[in-house]
């Protein structure tokens, strides 16, 4: 794995707490490129992702999704594996290795990181993401034919893969149109558990019930539009083998 290109997108607004932490714990000698995507930030997220190493690119069209296409846009050409996390801390990057393990022996095209199947500590997800979480992965199903655990924002895929997706959607989206669209190109899955613990600081998302419903309908409304507008489903799903189902938090 020594000379494979990875390069992580790190979408942040407004993280200074955390996102030094987040650096400092991505194991460097894995990756050849960190982009912190900032969203808009008015705090000193930015001089802070600098000062830990990181290439800071600026999107001020807010949405998650706006932001990590601007990350990607700043990659260079001969990357061959892109990792997502959140720069809220909650994710433990010293996982990536765990995805990259699996990517390689399993020869997957995208690895999810799984909180469903890892441990969670907590109160670290809400009760309308679980049950988002639940009704998003079922609806998946029912329309795909395909059980996904998980829509978790911790994600690894090769570069080559995600070019493919082309993917476009600018905010609350982005994760299931990938996961979707994936399927939708015959790319070879794989769910690995990973832990996830309480972000630091108040969620843009979750943290409030508008945000929290207007993702729930831009989810299900995602799903729905690659549905309709289609080409079929190709998709290839590899658990990896020995996992158990983590704990359930409350």
């Amino acid at each position: 794995m020594s000379n494979i290109k990875l390069a992580i997108i790190i979408p942040a607004l407004n993280e200074e707490q955390s996102i030094g932490r987040v650096i400092r714990d991505i194991p460097k000698e894995m990756v050849f490129k960190i982009v912190v995507a900032d969203n808009g930030s008015q705090d000193n997220t930015c001089k802070v992702a600098m000062a830990e190493g990181a290439t800071v690119v600026s999107e001020p069209r807010r949405g998650y999704g706006s932001a990590c296409l601007s990350g990607l846009a700043a990659l260079p050409p001969e990357t061959d594996i892109v990792a997502f996390m959140d720069a809220d801390y909650s994710d433990h990057p010293e996982q990536l290795r765990k995805l990259l393990v699996a990517m390689e022996e399993q020869q997957a095209d995208l690895v999810i990181g799984s909180r469903v199947l890892g441990n969670r500590q907590r109160g670290s997800l809400a009760p309308q993401q679980r049950f988002g979480n639940w009704l998003s992965t079922r609806m998946i199903s029912l329309l795909f034919g395909f059980l996904y655990t998980d829509l978790g924002p911790f994600r690894m895929i090769r570069f080559s893969a995600l070019r493919k997706l082309e993917m476009q959607d600018p905010n609350y989206g982005w994760t299931v149109e990938m996961q979707v669209k994936a399927l939708q190109h015959g790319l070879k899955v794989v769910e690995v558990p990973v832990d996830y613990r309480k972000r630091i600081g108040r969620s843009k998302v979750s943290g409030t019930i508008t945000g929290s419903f207007k993702a729930g309908v831009k989810i299900l409304w995602t799903i729905g539009k690659l549905y309709i507008n289609g080409r079929g489903c190709a998709g290839v799903h590899l658990p990896v083998a020995g996992h158990k189902k983590g704990q359930i938090d409350g």
